[in-house]
């Protein structure tokens, strides 16, 4: 298991949530080497960009956004499936989620402002 660093963003995008609601995500969000290297598609994603490898977790509602670097999760976003399902649905893109966000530059904001966040 890797150690899990959530940056300003991902923490308040977390908090926002109902206290049982965040433990429930928080007990789920577990990631170990083997789970990166056997990527489903269905729990575990990979988006890349420009070099940049970022992965995708699902519980229950919501997507958690990080990358692995010096042995740690950092996590930069946590946003309900609503965020994307919403913009794919408008955008009538016929893709699966992960390569459609890897293609939206909306996302990769949200990303790099994650990635430039403080980390807690």
């Amino acid at each position: 298991m890797f150690q899990i660093v959530f940056n300003e963003i991902s923490a308040a995008e977390l908090s926002a949530l109902d206290t049982l609601e965040q433990l429930d995500l928080i007990d789920e969000f577990k990631v170990s080497e083997k789970d990166l290297q056997n990527l489903n598609g269905e729990r575990f994603g990979k988006i890349d960009r420009d070099g940049l490898t970022l992965h995708r977790f699902r519980a229950k509602e919501y997507r958690f956004y990080f990358e692995v670097k010096d042995g740690s999760v950092i996590v930069h976003r946590v946003l309900h499936k609503g965020t994307f399902s919403d913009f794919l649905f408008r955008s009538k893109m016929p893709l699966a989620e992960d390569e459609a966000l890897a293609n939206s530059k909306h996302f990769w904001k949200l990303i790099d402002e994650g990635r430039n966040a403080r980390r807690l």
